[in-house]
């Protein structure tokens, strides 16, 4: 059984696999490209986006505007024909300028997390730009489109629903993340689409739902969309291909990760977060603090005196290479990979082990 593409508004992705953001740098234009040229979505990480920039210091704004529009430019030139998203953390300082430049940079649609992204129909408002929050719960997505109804007379363009087995920042407590039973992604696709039903109804517009978490096989997939979902995001299954932008000791963390290397460490953000064990997360897990020698503002919980670490220096450490003392975000089954791959290759294998699974 062929799988049927994924559509959000006019944009119609062949495959309806995106693939998420990931860190700082990790997902950049070259991984965004390779998977809209295959028929997915590509996605960008829209966090701290101009470390690479001189004047990343002295003028974190301007260099992050300058680095995420150099990256959605990068991805599109690349990807003439692709779908582009880029993926924004709610819980970012300049949150609003940030979106404002993906849209002015002509991003097709803006996944946000990490808290609720009230403000975000406004600001794509006029614009081609999709709209997709990312929720963990029913009452998540009710809330957030109860509001964006009575603000904006608007209803999400599409809604990733993210269960506990994700990688990066979790919408979770501790003691669910580590609970022997947590929810189930497929309970939580249901209950997101009930809360759903009434604003697909009154807008007369089909709201498609993307399963995230822990998805990892083409039967993964295959499980997800006879659920009723539409599609599924995925990211740690990206991290170990050539097309990854993030450098090579950070995919040979993965490749040498076990399942017990899979930890839950407390992020600056004020949520818990899985990630590599490594000496860092060993501190971390001891107690340690990292004093803050400059801080860039970056988040808006971030209290500088009283965070345990920086995060943007530990998630720059990672990326650029320094995997023993950088924080190396996650998926749950991390551990599962085995050999670098291509893009390609990897879309391949997902596409035929779902139309597989689904012809059972």
């Amino acid at each position: 059984m062929k799988l049927n593409p994924l559509q959000i508004g006019n944009l119609i992705a062949k495959i309806p696999i995106i693939q998420g953001g990931m860190g700082i740098g990790v997902s950049g234009s070259r991984l965004a490209a390779a998977v809209a040229n295959t028929g997915g979505i590509g996605g960008i990480t829209g966090v701290q986006s101009g470390y690479r920039e001189p004047d990343f210091k002295t003028d974190n704004l301007a260099a992050n505007i300058r680095g995420i529009q150099k990256e959605i430019r990068k991805a599109r030139a690349m990807a003439p024909n692709g779908i582009i998203g880029v993926n924004i953390l709610t819980a970012i300082n300049h949150y609003k300028e940030t979106a404002a430049a993906c849209v002015e940079a002509g991003i097709d649609l803006i996944i946000s997390g990490a808290g609720l992204p009230t403000e975000l129909p406004g600001i794509v408002a006029g614009s081609e730009t999709k709209v997709v929050p990312i929720v963990s719960s029913g009452r998540a997505a009710s809330v957030l489109s109860k509001m964006w109804d009575k603000k904006f007379n608007f209803a999400a363009d599409a809604v990733v629903v993210e269960g506990p087995l994700a990688g990066g920042h979790l919408e979770f407590t501790q003691e669910v993340l580590v609970s022997s039973h947590p929810p189930a992604l497929t309970t939580l696709v249901q209950e997101v689409r009930a809360a759903l039903q009434p604003y697909m109804d009154k807008y007369k517009k089909k709201i498609p739902i993307i399963a995230a978490g822990g998805i990892f096989t083409g039967r993964d997939i295959a499980e997800q969309l006879q659920n009723g979902a539409d599609g599924v995001q995925m990211a740690t299954r990206f991290v170990v291909t050539e097309e990854c932008d993030a450098d090579i000791h950070f995919k040979e963390a993965y490749l040498k990760a076990t399942h017990d290397d899979i930890r839950i460490i407390v992020s600056p953000i004020g949520m818990p977060g899985r990630a590599i064990r490594n000496h860092f997360v060993i501190k971390q897990e001891d107690g340690a603090r990292d004093p803050l020698t400059y801080c860039y503002k970056c988040i808006k919980m971030c209290v500088p005196g009283q965070t345990p670490y920086c995060i943007s220096n530990a998630l720059i450490a990672s990326v650029t290479g320094d995997v023993d003392e950088g924080l190396v975000f996650a998926g749950y089954n991390a551990a599962r990979l085995t050999e670098m791959t291509t893009v390609p290759k990897l879309m391949e294998e997902l596409v035929r082990e779902a139309e597989e699974a689904l012809d059972q």
